[in-house]
């Protein structure tokens, strides 16, 4: 059986996810579910960088437009939150844009506003 790209890491985060879920439930803004991870993420040992600043460029030159990511964890995987009804078409781009401006291979759409669990769409490139 093939193993799934950053699996333990993977297994890590979505724990953390599931447990800011299970405090907070749905119905808040995505800056509570924002800052309740980055604790949730400090107290179980999973690194990361919240809400970096992505540099652009086009045809190599670089752009005055930056692209923020909600977080990027063990300087690996795209984590991008959401609070709302349901994922549309834009959420799932908008994590491949930051797939493709960051070079990295995992990225993870987290809805918060889905009941009654929250959601995690997984996507590699």
């Amino acid at each position: 059986m093939s193993q799934l790209l950053f699996e333990e890491e993977t297994f890590a985060i979505r724990g953390a996810v599931f447990e800011v879920y299970r405090e907070m439930g749905s119905g808040f803004l995505e800056q509570v579910y924002q800052e309740c991870l980055e604790n949730e993420f400090s107290s179980r040992g999973i690194l990361f960088v919240s809400q970096p600043e992505l540099l652009l460029s086009y045809k190599g030159e670089p752009l005055k437009q930056t692209y923020r990511p909600d977080f990027i964890c063990y300087e690996q995987i795209v984590l991008e939150l959401k609070a709302v009804k349901s994922i549309a078409p834009e959420h799932r781009a908008q994590v491949l844009n930051y797939l493709k401006a960051t070079n990295l291979r995992l990225g993870l759409l987290i809805n918060y506003g889905s009941h009654p669990k929250a959601q995690i769409e997984r996507f590699i490139i």
